[in-house]
């Protein structure tokens, strides 16, 4: 009796296992986790040859084949394909993952201006689905564009001084997302010349810098937002300007003086000697405090904000022109080379600083070598700049009339004597202010332009 048990028992659990693996085998065959995949990158636009690449992979039986199309109406074309032998136990496993990459042309498949699909299939070894195999489906819409805008010079005459500013009117076409001005290697950005951003009209202003080693190449550059450029030439003329040499002693009492100044906010090694920090004032902290001017670039409004010519100081007397170059002397030796990149204005101690046009203020602080400074933004990409001040009467972010007093005259920062220091920049460029202050000058290069084609 307890042998017949023991042998039902045993047929049983044999049953059982038999049951199991049964059933682990048509689970395992069968089963329903379909393929990851990923694909990258996802653009937007598709405006010319792009490499993409495809990562699948499956964690059941395995990779069994894939493939990559394009879609476009009723045609599919296919990019990318692959499968994978069988492996495992019955022949029922493929690979745990792969990674494909391939590059998609538009032009040389001839696709159509406009929306497309990017599809990517992938098929496990699962048994499911009459066998074949569980189905993943990424698809990707992009808009296939490779039309680039169009852009045209509308005004005409364009004299630039080296040094100087210039300002062009133009036209794109609406598919423009960014557009503007390139001296060289130098971007000026152009805005709306009207309140609607969307209006195809741009004004530009642009500089060529004093400094520019040759004759530079302007162009105007449009680009969409597929990535398409155009950039063409317009009429312009570049005039030559020779830039004053000055000579600068540098003495031990002045070097001493400017030290004590510098030291209660500047870090300056107390190994080095007097004019090795001196010059470390006027090479590094000069370069980093340029880099603080042209960066407040990017808080001009988009709009207009000046009008009509820009006011000089009144009462004061010119101390050093724009694009003065400065060699350094000490005991006899050369050890420096600057240019003054503003114009220096001279009056009686303490005096009045005026806006010298309408604004907002963008920076009123502490600024190394140019010592309490005002910042004045007017506008697509206009700016000016009050330094040396020994009082600040603005404050960050107020919009200030032409001739509010925005401070005094001081000797703060690198300043010999009581003076304003007074620039203009265009994008970050420094030009000259001279430009500025006259009114034919305005009248001849930005009025008439935009009473022309308004």
């Amino acid at each position: 009796m307890n042998k017949k048990r023991s042998v039902l028992v045993l047929g049983l659990i044999a049953l059982l296992v038999i049951v199991g693996l049964f059933a682990w085998l048509l689970t395992g065959l069968f089963e329903k986790e379909p393929p990851s995949a990923a694909l990258r990158p996802l653009p937007e636009f598709l405006s010319g040859p792009r490499k993409f690449t495809l990562n699948i992979a499956d964690k059941g039986r395995g990779l069994r084949s894939f493939r990559v199309s394009i879609q476009q109406g009723s045609k599919e074309i296919t990019l990318a394909d692959g499968s994978f032998p069988a492996q495992g136990l019955l022949a029922a496993e493929g690979v745990p993952q792969f990674e494909s990459e391939f590059t998609l042309d538009p032009h040389a498949l001839k696709l159509a201006q406009g929306e497309v699909d990017l599809l990517a299939r992938v098929w496990d070894y699962s048994k499911r689905g009459g066998g074949e195999g569980n189905m993943t489906l990424l698809s990707h819409k992009m808009i296939v564009d490779t039309i680039p805008p169009s852009i045209r010079a509308l005004s005409r005459m364009h004299n630039v001084n080296v040094g100087g500013s210039g300002f062009v009117i133009y036209r794109t076409s609406p598919d423009a997302a960014e557009s503007g001005v390139y001296v060289d290697r130098i971007f000026f950005p152009g805005f709306s010349g009207k309140k609607d951003p969307d209006d195809e009209i741009r004004h530009c202003y642009f500089a060529v810098p004093h400094d520019i080693p040759s004759q530079p190449k302007i162009t105007l550059w449009a680009r969409d937002r597929a990535g398409n450029v155009t950039q063409i030439s317009f009429p312009y003329h570049i005039r030559k300007k020779s830039f004053r040499q000055d000579k600068v002693e540098l003495s031990d009492g002045w070097i001493e003086r400017l030290l004590t100044y510098f030291s209660a906010f500047y870090p300056l090694e107390p190994e080095k000697s007097s004019i090795d920090k001196f010059l470390k004032i006027n090479k590094e902290l000069r370069r980093e405090n340029d880099g603080t001017l042209n960066q407040l670039k990017e808080k001009t409004s988009p709009e207009r904000l000046w009008d009509g010519v820009w006011l000089r100081q009144k009462n004061t007397a010119n101390m050093a022109r724009f694009g003065d170059h400065r060699t350094y002397y000490y005991k006899g030796a050369k050890v420096d080379e600057q240019d003054h990149l503003g114009v220096d204005l001279a009056s009686v101690a303490n005096s009045p600083v005026q806006a010298s046009n309408h604004g907002r203020v963008t920076y009123a602080d502490r600024l190394g070598i140019y010592g309490f400074t005002v910042v004045i933004d007017h506008g697509q990409g206009l700016a000016s700049v009050y330094g040396h001040l020994s009082k600040i009467d603005v404050a960050l972010g107020r919009e200030v009339r032409k001739g509010d007093t925005i401070g005094l005259t001081g000797e703060t920062g690198l300043a010999a004597g009581d003076h304003l220091h007074f620039a203009i920049m265009v994008n970050g460029v420094p030009v000259n202010p001279i430009e500025w202050w006259d009114d034919h000058w305005i009248e001849d290069n930005i009025t008439a332009k935009l009473a022309v084609t308004e």
